[in-house]
């Protein structure tokens, strides 16, 4: 089962802190206790905790980017809008394991893609298919690079997140990876454009 899904940033921005990676979009699939093993919090608490929780993730992932960057080698090309699907080809991706209690109460494994200053984040359990879970993180990056234009200047995110919910919940429903057939991937297909299109 899928934990959780991020998108963050992987690139310093001028606001921002070093070391730090602003989140932009966080979604919980299931159960939250083996997050949150602190019994006896109030929900306010919960809430901070999980939040702090998503953000060591996230810093972690953008340290293994910044690392996969520097090894390559490769200067990074900012494409423009229309040209999605190149800056998905030339995106990083690698898998960061996440020890049992950093930040999760058991191992997780955390497979990352970094497309320009962007990182999409899927944090699965230890036993999950990664070859699964990799094809379904490239298509949940790819519809919302496609459809919520997430590489152009001022791209609202923040603000297009039902479309997100959406999104995951044809690709990714209730944080369970799915097998696609030929045929179902491409009625899944249709089905996602026609709802983007809207």
């Amino acid at each position: 089962m899928v934990r959780c899904f991020l998108i963050h940033t992987v690139c310093p921005l001028s606001a921002l802190g070093t070391g730090e990676a602003r989140m932009l979009y966080s979604r919980l699939f299931g159960p939250d206790e083996g997050m949150l093993s602190d019994k006896g919090l109030t929900p306010e608490e919960r809430r901070v905790l999980q939040k702090e929780k998503i953000a060591v993730v996230a810093r972690q992932v953008r340290s293994a980017v910044a690392l996969s960057r520097e090894a390559s080698g490769r200067p990074l090309v900012e494409t423009v809008p229309g040209e999605e699907a190149l800056a998905l080809q030339e995106a990083d991706g690698g898998v960061v394991r996440l020890r049992a209690g950093d930040p999760f109460s058991e191992e997780m494994s955390a497979l990352w893609l970094g497309v320009q200053s962007l990182g999409f984040t899927l944090v699965c359990e230890p036993h999950e298919n990664l070859l699964l879970a990799e094809g379904t993180l490239r298509n949940l990056t790819r519809h919302c690079l496609e459809h919520l234009h997430m590489l152009g200047q001022g791209s609202e995110v923040l603000l297009r997140s039902n479309r997100i919910d959406a999104l995951l919940s044809r690709l990714l429903p209730h944080g369970q990876l799915l097998f696609l057939n030929h045929r179902f991937g491409q009625s899944l297909e249709k089905e996602v454009a026609a709802y983007m299109a809207k």
